[in-house]
């Protein structure tokens, strides 16, 4: 590889020259990153990800800049094909020569690699079929993601009808739930215990003791490490001090399980009233005050048993979906395989 092609350093651009609708795209390890009028290099190229997303490729055709996470290629336009490359070096799995706590790739790895490049013009015609076959793929693949959007907006749309149904009168959350917060600092976490931690309510560890053991629902107080989210558990559990633990009040009949799916309807509600200037949060007052639809507890267990099955099944057709796309990228591989080894 190194006879077909030189991997140049990327250079550090300054934040001066950053700007929010420059002339060109600044590149980092996996794809742009920002905008600037400035350009340092003004021929189509690859960008190869040096550090972090070491090995990811951004094929470009414009005047860029390559930020100095990165490597971008330079190359006899007279012998090679720029597309071709490109493909290349898709078929050498470059992220596995990644090394280091912060993965990054030496430059003089890639070289070594040994590669058969046919002449020109039949690089050209790898290039056309291959763009054809991968024409094909990508149309199956955008449709199979248009069904998961549409299997979840099935979901979704449901939900949307049981919180906004015209037969029913609302009341607050808080009157019917209790609504504590977890006291543990996420540093006091310890791999290997016996309880769940749950951070922004996502597990983040396992630890040797709990705060809680009920049936509750987990609301991320802010979105520091993650975007706003919502869980429902059962059992021994502590969590981070600013997720939100909520449990159903003695005296309320108020199934938990209703009470987890409308909070996950309410999702976007709660991302728009969220306050803060970095880190958004949502104060303890803005979960009492959510509406929920005053249902009976049979018809709230019917509702619940109702989402239960629609959920399994969402998740079953999500699997097949996903399981389609990878078979999908698998199969874009194989061709990348056959085209360099002389099959295709």
């Amino acid at each position: 590889m190194g006879e077909v092609l030189k991997l140049e350093y990327g250079k550090p651009l300054p934040q001066s020259d950053r700007k929010t609708n420059g002339l060109y795209c600044a590149y980092g390890a996996n794809g742009e990153k920002a905008r600037t009028d400035k350009f340092y290099y003004d021929k189509p190229s690859i960008i190869v990800g040096r550090k972090g997303s070491a090995g990811e490729l951004t094929l470009v055709k414009d005047n860029f800049w390559p930020l100095d996470v990165t490597y971008f290629i330079t190359f006899d336009e007279k012998s090679f094909d720029l597309k071709y490359l490109y493909l290349l070096l898709k078929s050498c799995d470059l992220p596995r020569l990644a090394t280091g706590v912060k993965p990054g790739i030496n430059r003089n790895e890639v070289y070594k690699l040994k590669k058969s490049v046919p002449p020109l013009p039949e690089q050209k015609r790898i290039v056309k079929v291959l763009d054809e076959k991968f024409g094909v793929i990508e149309e199956l693949q955008n449709i199979t993601k248009k069904q998961i959007a549409d299997v979840k907006e099935l979901f979704e749309s449901r939900l949307g009808e049981v919180y906004s149904s015209p037969d029913y009168n609302f009341g607050n959350l808080g009157d019917s739930v209790n609504i504590k917060t977890g006291k543990l600092n996420s540093n006091a976490a310890v791999v290997g215990g016996d309880y769940p931690f749950f951070t922004c309510s996502r597990q983040a560890s396992q630890i040797d003791s709990y705060s809680f053991d009920c049936d509750a629902v987990l609301l991320a107080g802010n979105n520091a490490s993650a975007d706003f989210n919502v869980k429902h558990f059962k059992g021994k559990f502590d969590a981070y001090q600013r997720t939100y633990v909520i449990t159903v009040l003695n005296n309320a009949e108020l199934d938990i399980r209703l009470v987890y799916n409308l909070l996950l309807h309410g999702l976007a509600k709660f991302k728009e009233s969220a306050v803060g200037a970095g880190t958004k949060f949502l104060k303890i007052g803005m979960i009492q005050d959510f509406q929920l639809p005053l249902f009976t507890l049979k018809e709230q267990k019917q509702i619940v048993k109702e989402l239960d099955q629609l959920s399994a099944k969402t998740k079953e057709l999500e699997t097949i979906f996903h399981q389609k796309i990878a078979d999908l990228e698998e199969l874009k591989k194989s061709y990348l395989a056959d085209a360099f080894a002389g099959k295709l």
